[in-house]
């Protein structure tokens, strides 16, 4: 029990993978569960890309949070941003003014773009991490391939069918399927003035390969597949600028002088960093964030002296056994969320703490385009139509809602008959686009 008699008083901050599972996780406990988010939804954000190209709707892969926890009757969902921490008076504080009190705080606010001190390019080159980038995202594309249609100046059209994807992580991998694929096949007949095959998807990589996080022959497997699409790969180069209409590649090493790309597009993927409510808690906690803004963390994900404040997700640096940090991946986020939710419980329960947090890496997966991915996972590597199978059978799985799950599997199967994206919506335009 919490002081006063009240029961105890678990705070989760954010609604993303490690937060929602740290909720779900302490259904039927006896504790109270507030969980603040400023987003009043949970959303699937390894699906993002395929809103930003037209294959899905926001809606298929988001769940409003009160809908999840409907069932759960010790858990109240506040809509709300946080401001900072009292972590000595255990209250959280809100923009509007609310203070919110806690006797166990778990903080998972995720991550944002790294744009490496250039943060002028984020205009220019936005990233994908939210609904709002993927619909920007969308806009950014679709609008290309129309001004494309409208132009007569050939200079023109190949700066307007130009894409760049900066980062040849997961992200950047399947971003740039997507929008060859698009290209290819979805709109294969929709324009007049030109063919949209046309078009030319770059993507610009700071190490010697692509997919750096999986073994080396599962690297070359997705090269092999990209140049199969007709995407440039360009290894080893940096960008060292980005204008409205065009990128800089430097390649890195020897005297190769800096080279621009004329394009109209450019899609970030080569960083994140911990949100920025990292840095206000690790002050209230008198600890300080690693140069990617993440909170270090205890081996059971508590932060510095305060065993009641626990951080979870792509905002806490936790060291796995070979001493490097674990990757922002979902499974990370959720396994975090779920042992957080079980310590809290022992300990509301006077039991005996249980180990430090070990994660399971149950493998990794990237999908490159149709039919074509890459998969590892307990030391099985394997590609193509199986790996892009289990890709599909995974993220559907890892879906909140089963409505979502039916959705997006009845989409997937209408694109993958008709090669159709339903989707291709141009909204939010400006009056001003800066990119004409």
């Amino acid at each position: 029990m919490a002081d006063g008699g009240q029961r105890h008083r678990v705070v989760i901050v954010g609604g993303g993978f490690g937060g929602l599972l740290a909720a779900l996780g302490l259904d039927k406990q006896p504790v109270d569960v507030t969980v603040i988010d400023r987003r009043n939804f949970h959303l699937f954000q390894p699906l993002l890309y395929q809103v930003a190209t037209g294959g899905l709707s926001p809606a298929n892969i988001a769940a409003p949070l009160r809908s999840v926890l409907r069932r759960q009757r010790n858990t109240h969902v506040l809509l709300g941003e946080v401001g900072g921490f009292d972590l000595a008076a255990k209250t959280v504080h809100l923009k509007d003014g609310t203070a919110v009190p806690f006797d166990s705080l778990v903080v998972a606010t995720g991550s944002t773009h790294h744009y490496f001190g250039r943060h002028e390019w984020e205009e220019l080159a936005p990233g994908l991490k939210t609904i709002e980038d993927a619909t920007e995202i969308r806009r950014r594309v679709l609008s290309a391939f129309e001004r494309a249609e409208r132009t007569t100046d050939p200079a023109e059209r190949a700066r307007q069918l130009t894409f760049v994807v900066v980062g040849g992580g997961p992200t950047g991998v399947e971003m740039a399927g997507a929008i060859r694929e698009l290209a290819l096949h979805t709109m294969r007949y929709d324009f007049r003035a030109f063919d949209p095959a046309a078009c030319k998807v770059i993507i610009v990589e700071g190490q010697n390969r692509v997919l750096g996080g999986f073994h080396e022959s599962l690297s070359a497997k997705a090269l092999r597949s990209l140049h199969d699409l007709g995407i440039e790969v360009k290894l080893d180069c940096h960008v060292t600028a980005i204008t409205a209409d065009s990128v800089t590649v430097k390649p890195d090493g020897g005297t190769a002088e800096p080279y621009r790309i004329e394009a109209a597009t450019v899609v970030w993927g080569a960083g994140v960093k911990g949100s920025p409510l990292g840095k206000v808690l690790a002050a209230a906690a008198g600890v300080e964030t690693d140069r990617g803004g993440r909170v270090p963390v205890n081996p059971d994900c508590s932060v510095g002296a305060h065993p009641n404040v626990f951080v979870v997700g792509d905002l806490a640096q936790f060291k796995g056994a070979d001493g490097k940090p674990l990757p922002g991946l979902a499974p990370v986020a959720m396994q975090q969320g779920e042992y957080v939710a079980a310590a809290i419980v022992r300990r509301v329960k006077g039991e005996s703490p249980g180990g430090a947090f070990h994660y399971r890496d149950k493998g990794a997966m990237a999908t490159i385009g149709r039919a074509k991915a890459v998969a590892e996972s307990a030391g099985f590597r394997f590609s193509g139509f199986p790996a892009w199978l289990a890709w599909l059978f995974i993220h559907i799985l890892y879906l909140t809602r089963f409505e979502n799950r039916v959705l997006v599997l009845f989409q997937w199967f209408w694109n993958y008959v008709t090669r159709n994206r339903a989707a291709r919506l141009i909204t939010g335009e400006r009056s001003a686009d800066a990119r004409s």
